[in-house]
């Protein structure tokens, strides 16, 4: 049995996932959870290694196909170099390529998390069957990744679709290094930072919102909190998501009239609040784009859940050794055209 490994590689937490390839699905045999080793990138990949020897040594029927490895970035894809994350900053220049390779000889890719998991909702997600699709994160970030033309667009120097740093606005709250950002007003922390600016407001004016009744709270404001006291009735809490739905629709926007793609693909907090930011998302889209190419494009939420992590890990595996093999048929024909 041909298995696939990916390796899920988050801030706190990693997971390796041991799946079988089905003609358009997956089907996962086994999982490891564990605490990511923040500190040591060398302790990370040795406990990456002594589990994956130690499944395999414990299923002979299996056969490691490729292993492929979704993880934050910056990185450098085409070296499967990781970049000090912000959330590992001490895994400068990681090289995750050659421990693996030369441990278990099978191909090995490395993806940014986004990327990742547009492979995953194209293959087996909600875009399975577009040509051209944006899969965009919306949960702690905002980030993109591309499928244009039935491939994956990493860019030149593997940084396409940092669309969170496109600037919305010239204030506004903070995201990716600037103020007034994509991912400023469109992501977990870019919500709670909308409400806290929100909540400081009204405090001064004597009104507290449910998510924040003093000062003392402020500092507790989270996307989740702003949630919970919309589903109170909150009116500020609303205000903050119409102004959510709003920015969101500025961005699809943007992408739409870029790209013209098929389909939008947005995970985490979109499928949450869809049908709260829809209103305001596509009273903007209505305004701001093309109307050919907004009606060509679908705006839909991830359909992999909680598991959509697991899946990009091992989409990064499964192109890996589509890639191998692609690239020794081109070989292959490009050799037998010289010899004729």
């Amino acid at each position: 049995m041909q298995v696939v490994v990916g390796i899920d590689i988050g801030g706190t937490k990693c997971a390796v996932s041991f799946a079988k390839q089905h003609s358009d699905d997956i089907e996962f045999l086994d999982k490891v959870r564990m605490k990511t080793e923040t500190e040591s990138f060398d302790r990370a990949m040795e406990s990456f290694i002594r589990i994956i020897r130690e499944k395999f040594s414990q299923n002979p029927d299996w056969q490691l196909m490729s292993i492929g490895i979704s993880c934050g970035g910056p990185l450098d894809a085409e070296k499967g170099l990781i970049l000090s994350p912000p959330n590992l900053l001490k895994w400068e220049k990681a090289d995750v390529y050659t421990p693996l390779k030369k441990e278990f000889g099978v191909p090995v890719m490395l993806q940014n998390d986004a990327d990742a998991c547009a492979l995953a909702e194209w293959s087996m997600g909600a875009g399975k069957g577009c040509k051209n699709m944006i899969f965009l994160t919306f949960g702690t970030g905002m980030g993109a990744g591309l499928i244009l033309n039935n491939e994956l667009y990493s860019g030149t120097t593997s940084m396409a679709g940092e669309v969170g740093h496109i600037r919305m606005e010239e204030d506004g709250p903070f995201g990716y290094g600037k103020y007034g950002s994509f991912e400023g007003f469109c992501s977990g922390g870019g919500i709670a930072k909308l409400g806290r600016m929100k909540a400081e407001e009204a405090l001064r004016e004597g009104n507290p919102p449910l998510f924040c009744r003093s000062e003392a709270e402020l500092e507790g404001i989270s996307s989740k909190s702003i949630a919970e006291a919309l589903e109170q009735g909150d009116k500020l809490a609303a205000e903050i998501f119409d102004t959510v739905g709003t920015y969101l629709g500025r961005g699809l926007s943007v992408l739409i009239d870029i790209l013209n793609p098929q389909m939008i693909v947005i995970g985490s907090i979109y499928g949450r609040q869809k049908s709260v930011l829809d209103k305001k998302m596509m009273e903007t889209l209505e305004k701001e784009a093309l109307p050919v190419s907004r009606k060509a494009c679908r705006i839909v939420p991830a359909s992999l859940g909680e598991l959509i992590g697991d899946y990009a890990a091992v989409s990064v595996g499964i192109k890996a050794y589509q890639d191998l093999y692609r690239n020794a048929e081109r070989f292959s024909l490009k050799m037998t055209s010289t010899v004729s």
